[in-house]
């Protein structure tokens, strides 16, 4: 009886450590995760300036979407404390607000054949939609880090321990809701 009674003492803070130390480490991969979308969104960023310069020269009927996108870039590119939840969120928002108005410019490029034909533009139309398929990946990495991450912090006995080691939720990565939106193709068949 007495063994079994040593046993559970010194069961419970082993486990209760190795507990902590899983939640600590799914914060961090979140956190490593959230590093690699700034990495992406940042190469974003750096290519907007040259397309928004090129489209200029060529778009004068878009000068409202330009001046949108240069003042999301300008918000997206805000630093940010990765330790408050609310800044973290506000940061993705202006990330997928930013990235929807230049999916949006991307689509008007169509309308102008001189400046989709442009090398320059073309060039730069590439970078800019591979970065975009990296910051997808990324952010697909990053969502799956932060299930984990919530999951532990939010089962019991997670919970408890979480909340001792000052560890909280993170929020997700979401699409812009313009996103979800149907589409009427009649207005792309003119």
């Amino acid at each position: 009886m007495g063994y079994v009674l040593i046993a559970i003492i010194v069961l419970i803070p082993v486990a209760l450590y190795f507990w902590y130390v899983s939640i600590v480490s799914k914060r961090n991969q979140a956190l490593s995760a959230l590093s690699s979308i700034d990495v992406q969104l940042k190469q974003r960023l750096d290519l907007i300036p040259n397309i928004l310069k090129i489209a200029r020269s060529f778009m004068d009927h878009e000068k409202t979407l330009l001046e949108e996108i240069t003042q999301l870039r300008t918000r997206a590119a805000q630093p940010y404390n990765p330790a408050d939840k609310a800044a973290v969120a506000e940061h993705l928002t202006a990330a997928e607000q930013l990235s929807s108005r230049m999916g949006q410019l991307m689509v008007n490029v169509e309308n102008y054949p001189t400046l989709k034909s442009d090398a320059t533009m073309v060039t730069t139309m590439q970078s800019y939609n591979e970065v975009e398929a990296q910051i997808a990946a990324a952010r697909r990495f990053y969502n799956s880090a932060v299930t984990s991450l919530n999951n532990s912090v939010q089962i019991f006995p997670g919970n408890i321990i979480a909340g001792m080691a000052g560890v909280s939720e993170m929020p997700f990565f979401k699409a812009e809701e313009a996103v979800h939106a149907s589409i009427d193709a009649n207005q792309f068949l003119k």
